[in-house]
């Protein structure tokens, strides 16, 4: 009886060994297949462009990435780039007013034009760049 309950206990260790022999390799099995497919990264410390420019945009910067979906067709009454005349109707409440609407928003135009990342110093440079002043 002693030699059988041996021979079950010796049988279990190398079961028990081979299980823990296999589990390495079974675990990089698991591993490379719930491994991610990729990975989302933003900015410079992923070798992309800064988020934020080191200093303030121009106002064509500005224009060219934030603006020129509306005013450069004159959607929804915005007043074109260059439409002098258009332009000269806002302004003639004063550049101070202009900007207000502009960062607050003010018919169609949602604050800022949606440029959430654009200071008020570079909306007003939008605005000078497409006024003409």
């Amino acid at each position: 009886m002693k030699q059988l309950k041996a021979l079950i206990l010796a049988a279990a260790a190398l079961v028990a060994a081979q299980s823990f022999a296999n589990t390495d390799a079974q675990n990089d099995k698991i591993r490379d297949r719930i491994k991610p497919v990729g990975e989302v990264c933003v900015g410079s410390d992923c070798g992309g462009a800064p988020v934020a420019a080191a200093g303030p945009r121009s106002g064509e910067d500005v224009y060219n990435t934030a603006c020129t979906a509306c005013h450069g067709a004159g959607i929804l009454g915005a007043p074109k780039n260059g439409d002098a005349a258009a332009w000269d109707d806002r302004l003639a409440k004063g550049m101070d007013q202009t900007l207000a609407n502009a960062i607050n928003g003010i018919n169609a135009m949602p604050p800022k034009g949606n440029c959430m990342d654009c200071s008020d110093d570079e909306i007003l440079a939008a605005i000078k760049f497409m006024s003409g002043r």
